[in-house]
């Protein structure tokens, strides 16, 4: 059995992010001590680490407690389960292919400033008129 700050350790998560799941229903059947701290066992601990993938993922509280239920359903959810994870999954990959986009743009500004640097190419702007700034200086 894990106690808070354990679990916090072991996952690598804040106190408050760990008690602010416990509040929000999304670690059912929390066990207590004899004090009445919170305790985890192992089975609890793989739930919140799942509960911080869905999370990394972009899942949001309501869809995390939707699917928590479809989980608690058993077996019969697996299909409603796969459907939720399908479309977060597509929301990722549509993540990645912005960011490849963004990446390959300063790739791309990166090279043309080395050329303008290099004196390869000659510098333009879409903000301000080159030739009138040169002949001001």
């Amino acid at each position: 059995m894990y106690s808070m700050k354990e679990v916090c350790k072991k996952l690598d998560m804040s106190y408050d992010t760990l008690k602010f799941y416990c509040n929000a229903g999304l670690i059912p059947n929390v066990q207590r001590d004899k004090n009445n701290y919170r305790i985890f066992d192992e089975r609890t601990v793989a739930w919140i680490s799942s509960l911080q993938c869905l999370k990394k993922c972009g899942m949001s509280i309501k869809d995390m407690k939707t699917y928590l239920n479809l989980c608690l359903q058993g077996e019969s959810s697996i299909p409603e389960r796969k459907k939720m994870l399908s479309v977060q999954k597509e929301m990722l990959l549509k993540q990645i292919e912005e960011i490849n986009q963004s990446v390959d743009y300063i790739d791309f500004k990166q090279n043309w400033y080395d050329q303008v640097l290099s004196g390869e190419i000659e510098y333009v702007s879409n903000l301000i008129d080159v030739k009138q700034e040169k002949n001001i200086n």
